[in-house]
Order: C-alpha cells, then structure tokens, then sequence
C-alpha cells in the first residue's frame, strides 16, 4: 500500500514556488526561464505550479508583490532620512531587480494584469512622492508635473547607470530644482 505523503501547507508551497521564481528570473531573466525550472528550483513538478498559478504571468505578479512587499518593509525602515536619500535608496534596490523591471515594462504591453501591477506599482510611488513635495512647499499645480519628471530621472538612473556619485549629483540637482535655497 502506498505511503501517504505528509500534508504541505499550501501557504508555504507557494512561498517556495515564488521564491524559486524570484531567484531565477532576477538571475536568468523571465524569457529564459521556464516553468519546468522553477519547480526544479522550488522542488516540485511543473505541474503543481499551476495549482498555485495559473501561468507564468500570474507567477510574475506573485513575484513582483513579494518583492515589492519585503522593499515596502526595507523602506519603512528608512524613517525619515533625507528625501534624496531615500530616492538614492529606490534606486540602488530597483537597480538590484533590473531584470524585473524590464520584464514588467516589456509584459505590461502584452498582460492587462501586469499593466495593472505596474500602474498600482506607480500609483503607490507616485503618491509617496506628492505628498514629499507637498510637504518641501511644492505648489499644488506643481506637484503632479514634478513627480512625473522624478520619476522619469529615476527610471532614466535605471535604463542608464550612472555611479552612486553621478546618482546622488543627479538627485541633489533635481531636489534644488524642486525646493531652490533661499538667499
């Protein structure tokens, strides 16, 4: 008679799933990453994975909320450094999962469910930035313009790396842009 095999805690199996898939498509990038890998990587068949996820954009997405999730964790963490500081930081931990990145701003284009992780994505940091520059004075006219050219710096430091210095000279710039010294 065949062993019963011990019950898995659905919760944790998907963590598995999503970790593995994290690892290999911030290493190997998503086009070269099939499913049969990740669940070599996560220890089970492919199969099991579309338990859990109904294809490898779903997974993408399972992936991009556990990534964004734990940064979301780092950067509370940061308190209340510096405004710059912090861009500094988003863009120094973005850097680190460029791969995903891409992937999202290629897949967006094809997965209305991606599109819409990118744009909530966006919503998020874009609302974190409108009310940092509501609170340096920024008129109200202007804050919507203004976190429109923040983050296209920000995405330009992701496509284009420059060195931390070049970075950190970059963001000082725009931040005087935004809140100039008073003489």
């Amino acid at each position: 008679m065949p062993r019963n095999r011990a019950p898995v805690d659905r919760t944790e199996k998907r963590a598995e799933i999503v970790t593995a898939a994290t690892r290999l498509f911030v290493d190997d990038g998503y086009d070269n990453t099939t499913m049969g890998k990740i669940a070599a990587a996560a220890g089970v068949t492919a199969n099991t994975i579309y338990w859990y996820f109904r294809d490898k954009d779903q997974l993408l997405i399972g992936v991009l909320d556990d990534v964004h999730a734990q940064t979301l964790i780092r950067f509370t963490a940061l308190g209340e450094l510096p405004l710059g500081d912090r861009i500094l930081w988003a863009v120094r931990e973005l850097t680190g999962y460029h791969r995903l990145v891409d992937t999202v701003h290629v897949r967006k284009a094809q997965s209305p469910e991606i599109d819409d992780w990118h744009n909530a994505f966006h919503s998020t940091w874009e609302g974190w930035l409108a009310s940092n520059l509501t609170l340096l004075g920024v008129s109200e006219a202007d804050i919507e313009p203004m976190t429109r050219v923040i983050v296209f710096v920000i995405e330009s430091m992701l496509t284009h790396p420059n060195t931390e210095l070049e970075n950190r000279a970059t963001v000082d710039v725009l931040l005087r842009m935004v809140d100039p010294p008073t003489s």
